[in-house]
């Protein structure tokens, strides 16, 4: 279960290490006020999360260029690589 704290700008600012690694180890997100109105939530990302957006992201960009017909055989990728 994920606790959200509340915590000001200018400690969030000055603590921002020490408040990473609690809210990994604790499963912590923060909404960063300032003057009492927040202004951001901060949250810890899975290493796997950020991997598999990236991921994704890839896998969709080479499926539009096989679209565009934007592909290289295997002759030409050896010769870039200079194999």
């Amino acid at each position: 279960m994920t606790t959200t704290k509340l915590i000001g700008v200018r400690e969030f600012r000055q603590n921002i290490s020490t408040l990473y690694k609690k809210a990994i180890k604790n499963n912590w997100n923060f909404i960063v006020l300032n003057r009492n109105k927040p202004v951001f939530r901060v949250e810890p990302l899975n290493g796997d999360d950020v991997f598999l957006e990236s991921f994704v992201k890839d896998i969709e960009e080479a499926r539009e260029d096989v679209k565009k017909g934007d592909v290289y055989d295997f002759e030409e990728v050896c010769d870039e690589l200079g194999l």
